[in-house]
């Protein structure tokens, strides 16, 4: 049940970003000391029976109505599922009043989705360089792990023409960047100032100061010591649009997921910037007093946004648009960039990417821009494609009408321990998993917390059917260490004991294959992963975002994830994750929860089920590895 105390808080016509501006010289982080610095926090909080708490019928239907009237829903109400979930996460504000890294006021919201990008990472980045050069007042980018890269290379060079568009109009624009950095210095303050030496030295790679002479551009490096990783990864520009991704700045072969969101919820994700920043805004932003629920910065922007976009087209037709352009339209890459000036026509240029040139199958084409990424291309191995059914990396995902969402996200958590997991991420997934009444689908690279085995059990329990894809060997040398949950294999095998016969039926586990392929691949060859984080509960209420579903991102990491209430948004996201992968078709796993081929054998790299003490010599050993491959040492 909503308590008093929390209702207050989200009814409350203060948040973090309006007192900014007020007092838009304050730090964002004195300005959360002032608003909620005075509350009890309790970071180890845990209520008793975690994750197995019930509402008694003869109150759920004011509890559903308290959480009604904590959020600011726009023209549709909320089913009783989201509000369930929502109701849920609220709760943990009472413990701690920042556990959701946004204002309270500010956690429920409404927006739209006009694209929705299911794609390999320089892909998802292509579409942020597109913001960030059509920005004309203010960017606000923050990320995880950060290195030379062409996701790298791809905002650096839109960093370089943003600046000279700026210059033509004889204005400046106000940049924000932000990522994680562990260091001693972290030790002393998690958040650490970046200085133009650093940042455009050759671990990173931004922009020397003279390079961009119309930014006014501030770099900060976010860790809380040892494991509170900055794991969020989000874009707000002109505090009009917002884009949640997946993915990370780094090379990899990952196929991510990002959603670009437009309306009243980006004042939701500019808050969350603005407490994650927390320092003191030097210069001051541009939009400190300008809202997206009032329409943003007032700019010059001919494409119409928000409300005015137009109605989506279908995946089919923009698959057969992508075959028409394919000649005619070069891909957007870095040091060669060809920038657009509509989502509409980063659609078009994409999808032409995708499409086949001359004396090339389908099969071919995906596996052309899978491969961009692999240090060691491989070749096709599955069936053809046939016209209609292309891959399709960016999807319109416009409704005609906002929809409700809200802000399930977490903090960063450094000590090493589990304690710290009562957070409305965790709360949000749990309930919708909890409540659901048909079906729970969920995407991620691994599935290991302890509290989410147990609860899809219980699920299974009462008849839903659960489809869950993970990645095949994803981050093994990590997940394998006593107390990070398992692999991926590990974790599956514990589900399937956990339940009976009748109940594996109504299972689905899949392990990640690519649109080219006919078998999953073990994440160690770097060939074909897949790092998506999405979860759908009974098709219609869905969150995004950059939680895992690990131990790290349940216990430690920053995340931002947005919950939506959307039956229609869901069926773009459920048709673009099966359009775009071949796991459900190749990718299942056999009746013990280990993928085999058709001799009935493991696929290649399978690690099989080691004991504490292997599990922790192979896990350092691996450790050792990835660090060396990363350049350490």
């Amino acid at each position: 049940m909503v308590s008093q105390h929390v209702l207050e808080l989200c009814q409350a016509t203060d948040s973090v970003s309006s007192v900014l501006a007020r007092t838009p010289t304050e730090a964002p982080g004195d300005i959360v000391k002032q608003l909620y610095g005075h509350y009890k926090k309790d970071v180890h909080y845990e209520p008793e029976g975690y994750g197995h708490r019930f509402t008694p019928s003869s109150l759920q239907s004011l509890k559903l109505e308290l959480a009604f009237n904590c959020g600011r829903w726009g023209p549709s109400r909320p089913s009783p599922l989201f509000l369930q979930a929502f109701a849920d996460s609220l709760n943990c504000l009472d413990a701690d009043p920042m556990s959701g890294v946004v204002s309270p006021p500010l956690i429920g919201s409404h927006g739209t989705v006009p694209l929705t990008v299911i794609a390999p990472l320089a892909d998802i980045i292509r579409h942020v360089s597109n913001m960030i050069v059509r920005a004309e007042k203010e960017v606000f980018f923050i990320t995880c792990s950060w290195s030379p890269s062409v996701a790298q290379r791809l905002v650096r060079d839109a960093l370089v023409e943003l600046s000279r568009r700026a210059g033509e109009r004889g204005e400046r624009v106000v940049v924000k960047m932000m990522y994680d950095k562990a260091s001693a210095s972290n030790a002393f303050d998690a958040h650490q100032a970046v200085k133009p030496e650093a940042y455009s030295g050759k671990a990173i790679l931004l922009p020397k100061p003279e390079e961009i002479p119309n930014l006014d551009f501030q770099v900060v490096s976010l860790h809380r010591l040892v494991l509170g990783t900055l794991h969020a990864k989000f874009c707000v520009v002109d505090r009009k649009q917002a884009a949640v991704m997946s993915n990370n700045m780094e090379d990899n072969d990952n196929v991510e997921m990002m959603t670009h969101l437009e309306g009243p919820i980006v004042d939701s994700i500019y808050d969350t910037a603005l407490i994650t920043w927390n320092n003191h805004l030097v210069p001051t932003l541009p939009s400190h007093s300008t809202p997206a629920t009032n329409g943003g910065l007032p700019t010059s922007n001919t494409e119409p946004i928000y409300l005015d976009r137009t109605l989506p087209q279908g995946q089919g037709e923009i698959a057969a648009e992508g075959r028409v352009h394919a000649e005619r339209l070069p891909e957007h890459m870095p040091g060669d960039p060809h920038y657009d000036t509509t989502i509409n026509s980063e659609i078009i240029r994409m999808q032409a990417c995708y499409s086949t040139k001359p004396h090339e199958t389908h099969l071919q084409a995906i596996n052309r821009q899978l491969n961009l990424a692999c240090k060691d291309p491989i070749p096709p191995s599955g069936p053809d494609i046939p016209d209609g059914q292309e891959m399709t990396p960016y999807i319109t995902s416009m409704t005609s009408a906002p929809v409700p969402m809200a802000l399930v996200s977490r903090p960063p958590y450094g000590p090493p321990n589990s304690k710290n997991v009562y957070v409305p991420q965790n709360e949000a997934w749990l309930s919708l998993i909890r409540n659901a009444t048909r079906t729970i689908f969920i995407q991620t690279p691994d599935l290991n917390a302890a509290p989410l085995i147990p609860a899809l059990a219980a699920a299974l329990k009462r008849g839903i059917q659960v489809t869950y894809y993970v990645c095949f060997g994803y981050n093994d040398a990590g997940e394998i260490i006593p107390g990070q949950g398992g692999t991926n294999d590990q974790a599956a095998q514990t589900l399937v004991r956990s339940i009976s016969a009748a109940e594996r039926q109504r299972l689905k586990t899949c392990y990640y294959v690519g649109k080219d392929q006919d078998h999953p691949i073990h994440q160690s060859f770097k060939q074909r992963s897949c790092h998506i984080k999405l979860l759908i509960v009974d098709e219609h209420v869905g969150i995004q975002g950059s939680g895992n579903q690990d131990t790290q991102s349940w216990y430690h990491s920053q995340e931002i994830n947005v919950m939506l209430d959307s039956a229609a948004i869901c069926a773009q996201w459920r048709e673009g994750i099966e359009r775009n992968q071949n796991t459900s078709r190749f990718g299942e796993a056999a009746e013990d929860g280990i993928w085999r081929d058709g001799q009935g054998r493991p696929g290649t790299g399978y690690m099989g089920d080691p004991g504490k003490m292997e599990g922790l010599i192979k896990g350092v050993k691996g450790m050792l590895k990835k660090v060396q491959d990363k350049g350490g040492f």
